[in-house]
């Protein structure tokens, strides 16, 4: 069986990593990793690939940066030549990037079944690049594996047949339980002087937040006032760095403290660590639930129900008064000792997910050789 798997961002690494390693157990398995480039750099993907224990890519489409029909058109016209060479049975896309819906757009028109890991999240806000990502990707994938119930529901109500719907768990879970014991020995929290306990962690990144000014100086204003009570820790990706520089806020405030992007290990790390976590990243909302860290969610949706209902997400907007109130609130509660994780988020998820793709009936006849006769 020859499985094509498709990365491009840093969130698709930590949901790929435990995907490759699982199907590395099967030798009737050849996995080609593809990874597009639309992050690029060392910091935003070199890093993680060393921390994940991830192989070098098979093929590197060098796509790079981009407004987000640039970045979908190149993977498209990038990846085609690729398919029809290695014809893969399946196409495995994770995630909801640019990357995810060009490589399931792609593989779609050459006839090659689909397998979206992560599908059925919806905020419900169309606004919201990955929420137009999510939608067109689970409406052409052949097998769609969900991490929570609230996926399950969003895609029966579309109308999805129910026996492509796969209730998997989560692979971001797995990859912060194999690794463990690789982050609990990172020393970032010596190498930044922080106490456990005694920090909070921010990352900011989405379009919403960064590039309105306005949103950006209340957001800054808030985590300025937060950190006059408990020192803040962000790593600043760089686009959000970029309106930082732009708008000349990166003076910061007293307890606010600015640093270079983390790999996967000491940011996990540095997370576990935290007593409260500030963010607009849907990842970060799966990985406190799973620590029990409380986090507060920068957004005014979240396509993670189960965070907030069986984890210790809050979602607070962008409101400063908001921010400051439910930060003060976590921080003069005691320390609630850890709960349990939602259903299936036993870091089990890529065995299950590789379990169903070795099991597929329409998976192993399909040699693709019409697919050459579709891209003619």
């Amino acid at each position: 069986m020859r499985i094509a798997n498709i990365v491009g961002a840093r969130p698709n690494f930590m949901k790929m990593a435990p995907l490759l390693r699982e199907m590395r157990r099967y030798p009737d398995i050849q996995a080609t990793l593809i990874h597009t480039g639309q992050h690029y750099d060392d910091a935003m993907a070199g890093q993680f690939f060393q921390d994940l224990e991830i192989p070098p890519p098979d093929v590197s489409l060098q796509v790079g940066s981009g407004t987000h029909a640039f970045q979908t058109a190149e993977v498209m016209k990038r990846l085609e030549p690729v398919l029809l060479e290695r014809r893969p049975h399946v196409v495995v896309v994770v995630g909801d990037v640019n990357s995810t819906l060009a490589g399931a757009i792609t593989a779609a028109k050459l006839g090659i079944p689909v397998a979206h890991v992560e599908a059925g999240l919806r905020s419900f806000d169309r606004s919201m690049p990955e929420e137009i990502n999510r939608l067109l990707t689970d409406a052409i994938s052949d097998h769609l594996f969900v991490t929570e119930e609230s996926g399950r529901a969003n895609l029966l109500r579309e109308g999805v047949d129910p026996r492509k719907i796969h209730m998997v768990g989560n692979v971001m879970i797995d990859s912060l339980d194999q690794s463990r014991r690789l982050w609990e020995r990172s020393d970032v929290l010596e190498r930044f002087a922080l106490t456990p306990g005694e920090y909070g962690v921010v990352t900011l990144h989405r379009p919403s937040n960064v590039d309105d000014s306005a949103t950006l100086r209340g957001l800054l204003k808030s985590l300025g006032e937060i950190g006059r009570r408990l020192p803040l820790v962000f790593p600043v990706h760089p686009r959000t760095r970029q309106r930082l520089e732009a708008a000349e806020e990166m003076s910061g405030a007293e307890g606010l403290r600015y640093v270079e992007p983390l790999g996967y290990l000491d940011f996990i790390s540095m997370v576990a660590g935290a007593r409260l976590v500030l963010t607009d990243s849907g990842g970060l909302q799966e990985e406190t639930t799973a620590l029990g860290v409380p986090c507060l969610t920068l957004r005014e949706q979240t396509e993670r129900p189960v965070t907030v209902a069986e984890g210790t997400n809050r979602i607070v907007g962008t409101s400063p008064d908001r921010i400051m109130s439910e930060a003060s609130r976590i921080l003069a509660e005691p320390r609630r000792p850890s709960t349990p994780r939602p259903a299936l988020w036993d870091g089990r998820a890529s065995e299950r997910i590789v379990a169903v793709l070795r099991n597929a009936e329409n998976i192993a006849g399909n040699t693709g050789s019409e697919n050459r006769e579709l891209a003619r």
